[in-house]
């Protein structure tokens, strides 16, 4: 099984290649050039320096939100017109388990809470859970999963927070919101809790293929997806469509994720 992961859904521009348990490429960039810039640029470098024929990529992933409504947008366009092009299905990815997935294997004794700024004071998170589990029919061998204790959501920090004292176990937080909500957090927590190191706190492309990769290993052909088909998931309506919802004029309206 070969995949070919897109991430645009935040801040990290990425593209990854994962054939079967081996991450042939892993290529993400968090800077100043807005993801239509980069995406296939990166996409076509990748594609030149493993040598990559794109009729041998078995599906598509992509992170399908929450997170950015450009991004996500960016990142589905892109997506859809490889599956399109190359008669692939798509594997649609929650962008806050994605994140999550960064930390699976790393120990079971703490909580995994990815935080991405939503604004409107709120959050998209989720709470997640790093545990071994036996490998059928592989003797003593552990492989490792993560078990969803609160899906993906938007909320505001203080509910979150909330939750995570109420679970009662450390946690470890990661995502772009940890830099805006940082000193909430410290006043809000009751359980000891940490932060994900610089390498692993935000969105990469390669835990989103090595997360589509478990859901196909876990439910075949069930998680796969039509890029006719395929749809995002914002979780909320974007601005604008808000203030169309209020009645009010959007017409000369610029509104910024």
């Amino acid at each position: 099984m070969k995949i070919l992961a897109i991430e645009a859904s935040g801040q990290v521009c990425g593209t990854a290649v994962l054939e079967d348990d081996t991450l042939v490429a892993d290529y993400n960039i968090l800077y100043k050039k807005t993801h239509s810039q980069s995406l296939v640029p990166m996409m076509d470098e990748v594609k030149r320096m493993i040598d990559l024929d794109l009729e041998t990529v078995d599906a598509i992933a992509v992170t399908k939100g929450p997170g950015s409504f450009t991004g996500i947008r960016i990142g589905a366009a892109t997506a859809k017109g490889l599956a399109l092009a190359l008669n692939r299905p798509i594997i649609p990815v929650p962008t806050v388990e994605s994140i999550a997935w960064n930390l699976c294997g790393t120990g079971s004794e703490q909580v995994i809470c990815p935080i991405m700024d939503a604004r409107r004071s709120q959050v998209y998170t989720g709470v997640y859970e790093s545990n071994q589990c036996a490998t059928a029919g592989c003797g003593r061998q552990t492989a490792w999963q993560m078990l969803t204790l609160k899906d993906q959501c938007v909320i505001s920090i203080e509910e979150i927070c909330s939750i995570l004292n109420c679970i009662g176990s450390s946690v470890i937080f990661l995502g772009d919101g940890v830099p805006v909500y940082r000193e909430k957090i410290a006043d809000l927590m009751r359980v000891p809790y940490s932060f994900a190191p610089a390498h692993l706190s935000k969105q990469r492309a390669g835990s989103t293929a090595a997360l589509a990769m478990q859901f196909w290993r876990e439910k075949g052909d069930a998680c796969l997806v039509n890029a006719d088909d395929f749809r995002p998931d914002y979780l909320r309506l974007s601005q604008a469509e808000r203030d169309r919802a209020a009645g009010v004029d959007t017409s000369r309206t610029v509104h910024r994720d």
